[in-house]
């Protein structure tokens, strides 16, 4: 068994959860327009972490616009594939990228300082360390950007919330807002200003 297969067996959720996670009965509780419009608008490069079949992709390929981009990262290809055909069905994978990332990284540093809004949706809790992913989230953010973390209450204690967030301070970001997510618990962060660039004059 590799190692992406012992990852997908003990944390991640099976293809078939995929599909309902999808499904429109969903949007009744969590509304996606309604939660990404406040912090995307057209124009952005965003990133969705953990993008299963487009629940929030699709919303946020729509959001960005015909001059955005959105890249969306999901540890199964079957996935993807499932995403991708749901967004040429729709008129909208003309401005998504999709992308097959390992158990160890979302192989993203390609994307350092292009990204103006990440989502973690249901993701920090999957990972087994999370300090790399705040990490890896700040890379890619433009100094200001901003990334919503929500994690499932159902789920999720709010200690172990509260114990992301700490990590996600330490890794450079700072809380500008907690919004009300149906269901969850949720943040704003924002990645912190080089200190080099506020000194420069660059940023």
């Amino acid at each position: 068994m590799t190692e992406t297969e012992k990852h997908e067996d003990h944390h991640v959720c099976p293809v078939w959860v995929g599909y309902l996670l999808a499904s429109p009965i969903r949007a009744i509780l969590q509304n996606p327009v309604k939660i990404l419009a406040p912090h995307v608008t057209p124009g952005m490069h965003v990133l969705d972490i953990g993008c299963a079949m487009g629940f929030f992709s699709l919303p946020l390929a729509l959001l960005v616009g015909v001059n955005g981009r959105v890249v969306c990262v999901d540890l199964q290809q079957k996935m993807l594939d499932a995403f991708l055909g749901r967004a040429r069905r729709k008129g909208l994978d003309d401005r998504i990228e999709a992308r097959l990332c390992g158990s160890e990284s979302l192989g993203i540093v390609d994307l350092a300082d292009q990204i103006d809004f990440a989502l973690a949706f249901a993701v920090v809790h999957e990972v087994a360390d999370s300090a790399r992913l705040f990490s890896e989230i700040h890379a890619v953010l433009k100094p200001g950007g901003r990334v919503l973390v929500a994690e499932p209450k159902g789920w999720v204690p709010t200690s172990s919330f509260e114990k992301s967030i700490t990590i996600a301070r330490t890794c450079g970001f700072d809380v500008v807002a907690m919004p009300k997510v149906s269901r969850s618990h949720a943040a704003i962060l924002e990645r912190k200003r080089d200190t080099n660039q506020a000194l420069d004059g660059t940023a």
